[in-house]
């Protein structure tokens, strides 16, 4: 049986632990846990999916994180469910190594809490947030290009189609003309640099008298995206849990935006 669920609206914030996950009551429902079954938390963050799961059945857990803060988490959790959780470092995508170094062949439900965590959006220095200033960051590991090195060497027109690709932004070509414009005259390495430019070309959404969306929420989504590269990492990711799950496993996947949402409806028809 294979459960997707998607949410509609962004991660909730709380005060301990640090990040807790919308939904969690649904997904845990769906994942039905059971005595001495094996279940992967693919996206750790704080742990919040393993410790239902830990907490609902005498059952094992897998964590993945590739967030050094989310694996310091998980040193402190397996403490706590010692012989019952382990937290690894790797991506999701890549699962079905990680397991097979750990010995592990099939397991009985796979979950994913897809996007950025509210305790990566609270800490200005990681660089995710447009409403807090930090170094433009975005990476949710410690490899690879970061969005400053997006922002100040990707061309015009590859800035345009990333941020209409992955943000769905209408104006990502007066965007792009303005970063390149901007960046002509000294590099743009502060996430408000950054988002006060996206701002002179976006008016903001929403209609008369909701909550507005920031003109900047969209590019900033684009950016993570692509810095993280989680959209392949989802397929990879979706493809892995196919492979582990037993049958009649259970797969549950938490998503936040349209990009992710199809994706994952597209798999589950597919199949």
């Amino acid at each position: 049986m294979t459960m997707a669920m998607s949410g509609t609206a962004g991660h909730a914030a709380a005060a301990a632990p640090p990040h807790a996950p919308v939904l969690l009551a649904a997904a845990l429902t769906a994942l039905a846990a059971k005595d001495g079954a094996t279940y992967i938390d693919a996206t750790f963050g704080a742990g919040g999916y393993a410790r239902a799961l830990l907490d609902a059945a005498t059952c094992n857990v897998i964590g993945i994180d590739r967030d050094a803060a989310a694996l310091s988490l998980g040193g402190e959790m397996m403490e706590r469910y010692p012989g019952r959780l382990r937290v690894v470092s790797g991506c999701f995508g890549d699962m079905v190594g990680i397991l097979e170094d750990l010995g592990v062949e099939r397991v009985d439900g796979v979950a994913f809490d897809l996007g950025v965590s509210s305790m990566q959006l609270d800490d200005a220095g990681r660089g995710f947030s447009f409403r807090k200033d930090g170094p433009l960051d975005m990476r949710m590991g410690s490899a690879g290009a970061d969005a400053a090195d997006i922002v100040n060497t990707y061309s015009e027109k590859d800035l345009a189609d990333l941020i209409y690709r992955y943000g769905e932004e209408r104006a990502s070509r007066r965007i792009a003309r303005a970063i390149v414009n901007a960046r002509a005259a000294a590099p743009i390495t502060r996430t408000g640099e950054l988002a006060d430019i996206v701002r002179g070309q976006v008016k903001s959404g929403g209609k008369k008298g909701a909550k507005r969306l920031d003109p900047a929420t969209r590019t900033f989504q684009a950016l993570r995206i692509h810095v993280n590269d989680e959209l392949g990492e989802l397929g990879r990711g979706l493809a892995a849990a196919e492979t582990l799950l037993v049958p009649r496993g259970r797969l549950v996947v938490v998503s936040f935006h349209s990009l992710e949402d199809r994706m994952v409806k597209d798999f589950i028809r597919r199949r």
